[in-house]
């Protein structure tokens, strides 16, 4: 990955680093490299990187990682052209996510 994101303050993307064990699934089935291992643990190097295709969090076998796949930005894009404002999809119950 270059450096390009998917779509900016989206992402329903979601690690517990507590629970990870540093298996390094996420490096290896993530399609835009958005995990890195460091000190034998899983960090998320840049969430906007993230596509939301659920790879990550089914091959985690130490249940780490979460992600809404599809919908999360689908929704997000949606309700900002809708709303004429920036795609946003931080499921905070505010009433203004598309959770």
């Amino acid at each position: 990955m270059n450096g390009l994101t998917y779509l900016k303050n989206v992402i329903t993307l979601q690690l517990d680093t507590v629970k990870c064990n540093g298996c390094g699934m996420c490096t290896i089935v993530c399609p835009h490299e958005v995990f890195l291992i460091i000190d034998k643990k899983s960090f998320i190097k840049n969430k906007d990187y993230c596509m939301e295709c659920g790879a990550c969090a089914k091959n985690c076998a130490a249940n780490a990682i979460t992600v809404k796949t599809g919908v999360g930005c689908a929704a997000g894009i949606i309700n900002g052209l809708i709303n004429g404002t920036e795609p946003n999809c931080d499921c905070s119950g505010s009433g203004n996510s598309c959770c």
